[in-house]
């Protein structure tokens, strides 16, 4: 089975919501997808509050660059908010050729031309979900 390794940039409330998801549901998410979802590393500027999900030791870090220039890591999510340093890592990371995923549409509400342009340009995928 094919492993699909993942980094998470943000581990706040959204941030800590998705592991919780992979860690609960990669099994379902397994099935369906007919590869293993593998969350491989969390940068996140805060390593030490105590969060309401657990992860293997040596996942979180606070460098991005770390996930941002892993070969392994095909596709990073970015649930920091903001517009930098999260456009900034957004933009590396399809220059690296990982496929994105954010939540932050303020972001994409700003910079939302150079991003999707980047991620033509560079072949990868940008994926977002807006709620209302």
């Amino acid at each position: 089975m094919k492993n699909i390794y993942v980094g998470l940039i943000g581990f706040g409330t959204i941030g800590t919501g998705v592991a919780r998801l992979l860690q609960q549901s990669g099994h379902l998410i397994e099935k369906r997808l007919g590869a293993r979802i593998i969350l491989k590393k969390i940068a996140d500027i805060d390593t030490t509050t105590p969060r309401p999900v657990t992860v293997e030791k040596g996942i979180l870090i606070q460098d991005a660059n770390k996930i941002l220039e892993d070969p392994e890591i095909s596709v990073v999510i970015e649930l920091m908010g903001g517009y930098e340093p999260a456009r900034s890592y957004i933009l590396k990371a399809m220059r690296n050729k990982k496929h994105v995923i954010t939540a932050n549409k303020a972001l994409l509400a700003t910079h939302g031309n150079e991003i999707f342009r980047v991620a033509e340009e560079e072949g990868v995928n940008i994926g977002f979900e807006a709620s209302v």
